[in-house]
């Protein structure tokens, strides 16, 4: 191309963004408003559907304070990262979009029972009164759930499994219970006490609250509202997942600044397509591998899928995960979010249980997140392959902090606090853990004949299926402060890669390391305290361990290649990794770095703000 020539188009193409952005509008919504009105800020819209219907790619829509009881389905999205939809709470007022509706003209029947009988007008074509939860792997623990709830100022009751229990005199935890006729739906629930009628009482209407109605609406953000309140479905990896707040199937998308609750199923789904394939592939062999392929005939690689980020957002109370995926958070980056209280409930069960549950999360970074009391913390599942777990801190989760489900790697797990009574679970190879502090349990499973993929290198193309042996994993510089060690991997067939570690308290050493530091003596006293707002860590180490062993930087060329995929551990742009930073970020001696997830070692017991943290840029 004609080097001039070039220039010119290059001066139009800016010159056109320029006039592109200069012309975005910004429309204004405000519960006082009107949708025959134009957006402005002297003339407000009311719903926030009605903007979205109205903004174009580069707008902005700006929502005033209130309860906005509606769903949002956008029906486009932006161009590109600098041509995005923008939602967003106007700054500093508060904004509450709920898939719920009040309901008032409660009865009184017995006991601490009362009655609301509901038109079923007010739910439109979907009831979740009347949609039972099923799905892949889930499991009912022989009985019905349905996608309803009953919330009693804002917190939901519990689901009885027959009226006879919702009639009798409330204990611990209120319960309710529903019948769907033809035209009416009536619905019994415990209010031990209180005259229903002077509380907010809300039933969830609809399934989600912000959800594209087709796939491919990209480079949409939502910031600053308060979400609540869906009756989602199970959201298994072979069907499509429909979260509270969920991005289909597309590419872009920013999800900040919220705080997501209350959802039946999940919060947030970076996850897949719905198709006739749905909820079918779980008694068959092959019946995930079909779900990949079909993902590859439709847009799943690097141009079209995935490339989201999820940050700093409070996310709690979901019954299945706070955040799922199946494939569609390739390439993502999930940072900053608090997210605790995931199924702890268990009134149902099944797979896909967990804060944050991926499937075949490429190149994918899940950093500086506080997860605790969930199920499980982080469910890594099939494929994870340049996936990094980085600077989290994990506890008082109820199976294990970390679980890597048949992947082959490579992954890199570094600076993290893994304090629940089980630290890891791993039925993979490929992953190298590095300036971890291990304070529980780590369960090395064994030899799993399923064959799943991997990949060439930052791509979403399959190389081969491989089974899953044990080994081939990488442990340099943690600490394992008691409990179960590493012993495990006395058995793997696959070789494993060990140095500058410190075993703590009982914890053991495997045979392939060939020097560990171990005080079996050594109770380092790890508990965590919360202040305020604030998680402080309890710790003793001690600065003698560092010149106890030699110990190096890790970097790409010490952690080597996973041996199944043939692949370097590299950062996702492909550049060499360098774990030089601690946990705060701050700087590492590269020369002798000290063991564990901080970069300096106290003699002494101390206290250790560990989350917030601040700003640690990603």
């Amino acid at each position: 191309m004609n080097s001039r020539f070039a220039l010119s188009l290059a001066a139009v193409l800016v010159a056109a963004l320029a006039f592109t952005q200069a012309h975005a509008k910004e429309y204004h919504v405000s519960v006082n408003g009107n949708d025959a009105n134009d957006g402005s800020p002297a003339a407000m819209l009311q719903t926030i559907s009605a903007a979205a219907q109205k903004a174009q790619p580069g707008d902005t829509i700006t929502v005033h304070a209130g309860v906005y009881r509606e769903r949002i389905t956008p029906p486009r999205g932006g161009t590109s990262d600098d041509m995005r939809i923008v939602y967003q709470a106007a700054p500093g007022e508060k904004v509450v979009i709920t898939g719920s509706e009040r309901v008032n003209g409660w009865e009184k029947v017995e006991n601490d029972t009362w009655k609301a009988v509901v038109p079923n007008a007010v739910f439109g074509e979907y009831n979740p009164y009347s949609d039972p939860i099923h799905g892949d792997w889930f499991d009912p623990k022989g009985r019905v759930h349905h996608t309803g709830a009953v919330y009693l100022n804002g917190h939901w009751l519990i689901e009885a499994a027959k009226l006879e229990e919702v009639l009798k005199p409330a204990e611990t935890d209120p319960l309710w219970f529903a019948e769907v006729g033809e035209e009416n739906t009536t619905i019994w629930a415990q209010f031990k006490g209180i005259d229903p009628n002077t509380r907010l009482v809300e039933i969830n209407v609809r399934r989600a609250v912000f959800y594209p109605g087709k796939p491919f609406v990209n480079y949409i953000t939502v910031r600053g509202f308060t979400m609540q309140h869906a009756a989602t479905q199970w959201a298994p990896p072979t069907a499509e997942q429909i979260g509270l707040i969920g991005t289909r199937w597309s590419k872009g998308w920013i999800i900040e600044d919220n705080d997501i609750a209350y959802s039946v199923c999940t919060g947030v789904t970076l996850g897949k397509y719905g198709d006739q394939f749905d909820n079918t592939s779980q008694d068959t062999a092959e019946g995930y591998v079909d779900t990949i392929n079909r993902a590859l005939e439709n847009g799943w690689n690097k141009g079209t899928i995935g490339g989201h980020v999820v940050r700093n957002n409070h996310i709690s109370h979901c019954e299945q995960a706070g955040i799922v995926g199946s494939m569609g958070a390739i390439f993502s980056t999930v940072t900053g979010n608090t997210i605790h209280d995931c199924h702890v409930r268990r009134l149902f069960n099944g797979a896909e249980m967990s804060g944050i549950k991926f499937h075949g999360a490429i190149d994918t970074l899940i950093a500086d997140n506080h997860i605790y009391r969930c199920v499980m913390g982080l469910w890594l599942d099939w494929m994870s392959q340049g996936t990094r777990v980085s600077h989290n801190l994990f506890h008082g989760n109820l199976h294990q902090d970390l679980f890597v489900e048949v992947n082959h790697g490579p992954f890199l797990v570094d600076n993290n606090l893994f304090l629940s009574p089980t630290a890891l679970t791993s039925m993979s190879q490929g992953g190298a853990y590095v300036h971890n502090l291990f304070a529980g349990n780590m369960n090395l499973t064994r030899y799993s004949a399923r064959k799943t993929p991997f990949h060439k290198p930052h791509s979403t193309e399959v190389a081969d299926l491989h089974d899953n042996p044990r080994g081939d994993d990488r442990y340099y510089n943690n600490i394992f402060a008691g409990s179960k060690g590493l012993e495990g991997y006395n058995e793997a067939p696959l070789p494993v890669f060990m140095a500058g570690n410190v075993y703590l308290n009982g914890a053991t050493p495997p045979d392939a390391e060939e020097a560990p530091l171990v005080k079996p003596e050594y109770d380092p006293g790890v508990r965590l305290t919360q202040r305020d707002d604030a998680w402080y860590l309890e710790l003793a180490t001690d600065p003698a361990w560092v010149n106890e062993r030699n110990r190096n930087l890790v970097t790409t060329d010490l952690l080597g290649k996973a041996r199944i995929p043939n692949l370097h551990y590299e950062n996702r742009d492909g550049s060499p990794v360098r774990i030089a930073t601690d946990y705060f970020n701050n700087q590492r001696d590269e020369t002798s770095p000290a063991p564990g997830p901080f970069a300096r070692s106290q003699s002494n017991t101390q206290s250790i703000k560990v989350w917030p943290v601040g700003n640690r840029a990603r």
